[in-house]
């Protein structure tokens, strides 16, 4: 895992709470260049970042990192809770947003499930997302869409929904793609949350 955040005390701190657990801190960067940089050298599962870095951050990383690696879990941690933030990481491609109050035991829960496939949201950041959801007025989802959106809840991947439900991997992406359109949203995170809060699935 890489760590990614301006502030070095913090950086130290992180360290020294992660210290005792399974994960490996395999680097660290100041900045979001230097997050670029280090995420293409090091290939590394997870990187936890600030969105609030010197010389790039914020969303445009969270891409630049995926660009180079997508299989790269990247988890926000910052103490922005600020709407645009949100919703810039999440269009990016987060697979978790923190709160820099989170827990230490919540911190590491959290970064276990996005290893695992997961995803994660702080329940104040959960709550500003569905709070900017309307129920969408369109049809509702067919069976299938949602036994595909169950198994995106659960942090299947595309190649597992397609093993488990035998079908194959660009039938999974055609689903999911009627789903975004039905929910109106445009990512995964998005249409699980939307889906749970109007009882979809």
């Amino acid at each position: 895992m890489i760590i990614a955040d301006s502030h070095p005390i913090f950086r130290e701190g992180l360290r020294a709470v992660l210290a005792d657990s399974h994960i490996a801190i395999t680097g660290e960067a100041s900045s979001g260049d230097e997050a670029v940089v280090r995420a293409r050298e090091l290939r590394p599962d997870v990187v936890l970042m600030d969105l609030r870095m010197s010389s790039g951050g914020g969303a445009d990383t969270v891409a630049r990192i995926l660009d180079d690696r997508p299989e790269t879990r990247v988890v926000v941690l910052t103490g922005s809770a600020d709407d645009r933030d949100i919703l810039g990481a999440i269009s990016a491609g987060v697979a978790g947003y923190l709160l820099k109050e989170t827990s230490v035991l919540e911190l590491l829960s959290a970064i276990s499930t996005v290893v695992e496939g997961g995803t994660v949201l702080a329940p104040p950041v959960a709550t500003k997302l569905v709070s900017r959801m309307s129920v969408p007025e369109t049809q509702p989802l067919t069976p299938r869409e949602a036994e595909v959106l169950s198994l995106v809840a659960k942090g299947r991947s595309n190649a597992e929904i397609a093993r488990s439900l035998i079908i194959g991997e660009s039938t999974v992406k055609t689903h999911l793609n009627r789903i975004f359109g039905k929910l109106d949203v445009s990512d995964r995170t998005a249409a699980v949350t939307a889906a749970l809060r109007w009882g979809l699935i």
